[in-house]
């Protein structure tokens, strides 16, 4: 009975980032694990001697053989994921400075490298795609001490195959499914690493985003996605769809993981063209998150609501709470496009990722070194059985049969960074904003297998394109599924983001409903 007892606490403790009171494991004495989900608490509790590196991963271990097989949020395990926990161990033992990161497990999303594992972007065609090297933010992460858990479902392909996909899914990894209710979609294409956190499987997970993919994922799972700016963060080693767009960032159970999380993959690449110099000066993301909401002017753009009454119900709530901390607040502001913005901006990504994938493919130091675009067109045509059953691959056939002269691309691209750029940064000038908030999206849509996703609003677009950051952070419950705030501002503005959206975590509206 205790140890029913015991596991019941540990599914419902794993459901909202609001949790106050972390699970329980008897491979510790049942003593608690987790302090609030802290990154720092859990380390702290290491370097006291009260919990070891390789309880903590046994732990997540266990907690994925558990729930795994019902979320399919985790493709595989890292096999070497308790010889590095007994490394760190070992390293304290030894009394050597403990890193930032030290003995947290965190797992990585599957179109990101990782030395032990393969890379296969959830395609049974990469599935053995070991190119035994680490991206450099997975290098970065291990220099400060985590453990590489394992890799994360996701959208095949990010996402970026089908204009009729299902968000989640891919032919390795399965369908990944809303924690907080399995009929629910868990969005995309970083399904896996926000339900993994969601449900606590890890202590923090890291997705990728070219347009939503880190946001959307978040906040239909009540976690907390950072997409940092881009070029803050080295994109090398991951399997690209936008040179323009695509950044990786964390996806965590509170904003200050998230900061650490931050702190620790920035830095500058140069091997990577977007990559920032100034990443290389180095930011204590941490240091104003305890900042009140005095005097912090933020906006309210009304163009991505009103398309859910419960969205629009905490929006109201969220705004009144602010306003009631101190935070001076600019309301019904607007965003506005020209017609054909949407079609544009899908263009670009359909122009941009062909050259992009088969660069990266090209790059492989293995036998895939000599795929293509068009060559895994018709593998999944021989493949279909596995690939195709579900949904086909639209967008990779348009992608391949589209023109993509570079000129052209770079100035398509260059007209949508402009306007988008120029939009926020206007709005923010104009009412000399800090921050803007907006609805980050509608709650999780009931899974569809004939309809595929049903998105009926949100905002990320306009981030995305322009390469600026954007934090979503938890909202409250819309009709009993969680829903997120969205944060964002223009360039180089991670550290007033985390601020607004600690601050704006701390009033603990998430407890709701």
């Amino acid at each position: 009975m205790r140890q029913a007892l015991l596991l019941l606490i540990m599914i419902l403790t794993g459901c909202s980032s609001g949790s106050s009171t972390p699970p329980a494991s008897p491979l510790i004495n049942d003593r608690p694990l987790l302090l609030q989900g802290s990154i720092m608490a859990l380390r702290q509790a290491m370097i006291d001697d009260e919990l070891t590196a390789v309880e903590v991963t046994q732990y997540f271990l266990q907690r994925i053989e558990q729930l795994n097989p019902e979320l399919a949020a985790v493709i595989a395990t890292n096999p070497e994921a308790l010889t590095l926990a007994a490394s760190r161990d070992a390293h304290l033992a030894a009394g050597k400075r403990p890193g930032l990161l030290h003995g947290i497990p965190i797992l990585i999303k599957d179109n990101i490298e990782t030395e032990e594992q393969p890379t296969t972007a959830g395609s049974s065609l990469l599935k053995d795609n070991y190119t035994r090297r680490d991206a450099p933010l997975v290098t970065k992460l291990r220099q400060a001490g985590a453990i590489i858990l394992g890799k994360t479902n996701l959208s095949e392909w990010a996402n970026f195959r089908s204009e009729s996909s299902y968000s989640g899914w891919s032919a390795v990894g399965g369908l990944t499914r809303n924690f907080h209710n399995t009929k629910n979609s868990a969005c995309g294409s970083s399904s896996g690493s926000a339900v993994a956190v969601a449900a606590g499987l890890a202590v923090a997970a890291i997705g990728t985003e070219t347009d939503g993919s880190i946001v959307c994922p978040a906040h239909v799972s009540g976690v907390v996605g950072l997409k940092p700016g881009v070029g803050l963060i080295s994109r090398r080693h991951i399997i690209p769809i936008s040179p323009s767009q695509d950044t990786a960032g964390p996806i965590t159970r509170s904003v200050v993981d998230s900061a650490l999380l931050l702190q620790v993959m920035s830095g500058y690449d140069r091997q990577d063209p977007l990559s920032s110099r100034d990443a290389n000066n180095k930011i204590n993301y941490t240091n104003q998150l305890q900042k009140s909401l005095a005097g912090v002017r933020i906006g309210v753009v009304r163009t991505f609501s009103g398309y859910h009454n419960g969205v629009d119900r905490l929006l109201e709530q969220s705004i009144a709470a602010l306003r009631a901390e101190g935070a001076i607040i600019v309301d019904r502001l607007e965003f506005k496009a020209w017609p054909e913005f949407d079609q544009q901006t899908y263009q670009l990504l359909l122009q941009q990722f062909k050259p992009a994938l088969n660069q990266y493919l090209a790059s492989l130091p293995n036998q895939h070194k000599n795929l293509t675009l068009e060559e895994i067109i018709q593998l999944n045509q021989t493949h279909s059985s596995e690939e195709l059953e579900l949904f086909d691959q639209s967008i990779f056939i348009k992608a391949q049969n589209i023109a993509t002269d570079p000129d052209a691309t770079d100035q398509l691209r260059i007209r949508l960074q402009r306007h988008t750029q120029s939009v926020i940064d206007d709005t923010i000038s104009k009412h000399r904003l800090d921050a803007v908030i907006t609805p980050t999206g509608a709650p999780a849509w009931v899974i569809d297998f004939k309809l595929g996703d049903k998105f009926l609003g949100g905002y990320s677009s306009y981030s995305a394109i322009a390469g600026y950051p954007h934090l979503t952070v938890p909202m409250g419950y819309a009709y009993d599924m969680p829903v997120g705030l969205s944060i964002f501002a223009g360039a180089d503005t991670e550290e007033k983001l985390l601020q607004v959206g600690a601050a704006f975590e701390r009033l603990n509206l998430y407890q709701l409903r």
